[in-house]
């Protein structure tokens, strides 16, 4: 019995001295010099989110947070062009931050629902420039600037958001964001240059040509490495899967049989029927025979920017259609999603020219269509309750800002031989609920 049990502890010892031991991997930039980072970018690289750029936003920006996980491998201090911390925020119209509240519809029912934190925005802010010479900013994501404005001189008299940090009045942002000679860089820039047309149900406007935003693309990538900075580069979400396009169905006329009816004797006199329960919305369509309407199809969308009051309590989407400016039609949408086509093959082929790594928060974007689970948390790209969004279902918030960031992470570890530490975005904040 002694021998037995001699044998079963000297065997348990030479299983606990096999027993593998975790090692965390070391931090490593590999082959880049993360000494000196910079990020150009639009909106989403600012900060911008619930509709305005603020204080707390611009800290979980995309590129700040690119910037911590650099800064433990060797990338120096980051600096923002921060609003005041108890600013209520500014939009492009001017306008105040979301936050999520009460609101009470013209059918007299309360519900959650963003609503703005003050009845107008801190344009004050635009009056103040912030540029600091001995802290160079790092952050060079400018709200609403296009590829084609990122080397414009003059841009701070035209975008208010790059005049409140820029240098001078006569310079451009490619010129402000090199002047620090930066070693790696990150560039973001692209989805300002279709969103506005997007956003206004391709009713007006128009969006960069391929030509044109591939030149201008070029010319910023040629600029950034030519010191022999390294970076990565991104390629463009799919706009149109984000929450402000996809929250509202387009089946979403639920009808009783009294509005069946009173519907039917408008509409059957030119073709066009009603059934009890869902029904595509009506919507204005030139193409759409002699009289000009039809009923939404599947696959077409409504945009948040639909003024729901109007839907619930006079008529809109039934008796009057939808304008062009509200909805997407699968014309529409197959022109979008073809041009933003375009401009990744461009920023793909400007990456291998310039040998440089490439982004992918395309992908985020359309996973969360069918939802994501990340570290036990389920994420999507449902409005609100979605997780990942802020409240102008455009931008994310701090925790999808967090898992975008880690997009870039990935492509400069990959690129690069480098094991920049990943972010937890479970650590960083979701929609705050009252």
């Amino acid at each position: 019995m002694k021998q037995v049990l001699a044998t079963v502890l000297i065997g348990t010892l030479v299983l606990s001295s096999c027993k593998p031991k975790y090692e965390k991997p070391e931090s490593s930039a590999g082959d880049l010099d993360a000494t000196r980072f910079v990020m150009i970018g639009g909106s989403h690289t600012s900060g911008y989110m619930d509709d305005a750029l603020y204080y707390e936003g611009q800290q979980y920006s995309i590129a700040n947070l690119v910037s911590a996980q650099l800064q433990k491998v060797g990338s120096g201090p980051f600096y923002q062009p921060y609003m005041s911390s108890n600013s209520v925020g500014v939009s492009g119209q001017g306008m105040s931050r979301f936050k999520l509240g009460y609101k009470t519809d013209c059918l007299g029912v309360t519900s959650l629902s963003p609503v703005r934190l003050a009845s107008s925005g801190d344009v004050a802010a635009f009056g103040s420039n912030v540029y600091n010479s001995s802290q160079a900013f790092g952050n060079f994501g400018v709200p609403g600037m296009t590829v084609t404005a990122v080397n414009f001189p003059s841009y701070g008299t035209l975008n208010p958001f790059f005049g409140r940090m820029s240098s001078s009045t006569s310079v451009s942002v490619l010129a402000d964001a090199t002047a620090s000679n930066p070693t790696c860089f990150a560039l973001f820039v692209g989805i300002e240059d279709i969103l506005p047309y997007t956003q206004k149900g391709a009713s007006s406007g128009t969006f960069t040509n391929t030509t044109t935003f591939s030149s201008a693309y070029e010319q910023i990538v040629q600029t950034l490495t030519a010191n022999g900075a390294k970076g990565v580069v991104s390629l463009i979400p799919d706009i149109t899967e984000m929450p402000y396009f996809t929250t509202i169905p387009y089946n979403g006329l639920n009808l009783t049989p009294d509005k069946v009816a009173s519907l039917n004797a408008i509409y059957n006199p030119i073709g066009i029927s009603f059934q009890e329960g869902p029904n595509g919305f009506m919507i204005q369509d030139p193409a759409a025979g002699a009289f000009g309407v039809r009923h939404m199809v599947a696959g077409e969308l409504v945009l948040l920017s639909t003024p729901l009051d109007s839907v619930k309590c006079n008529s809109m989407g039934s008796v009057f259609p939808f304008r062009s400016e509200f909805v997407l039609t699968l014309d529409e949408l197959s022109l979008i999603r073809a041009q933003i086509a375009d401009y990744n093959n461009a920023i793909t082929a400007i990456a291998s020219t310039y040998n440089l790594a490439i982004a992918k928060p395309n992908e985020v974007v359309k996973n969360l269509q069918s939802g994501i689970v990340y570290n036990g948390i389920t994420l999507s790209a449902k409005f609100v309750s979605g997780g990942a969004y802020s409240l102008d279902g455009i931008h994310f918030n701090p925790r999808g800002n967090a898992i975008v960031s880690n997009e870039f992470i990935r492509a400069l570890n990959d690129k690069y031989n480098a094991s920049i530490p990943a972010i937890n975005a479970v650590n960083y904040p979701s929609v705050t609920f009252p």
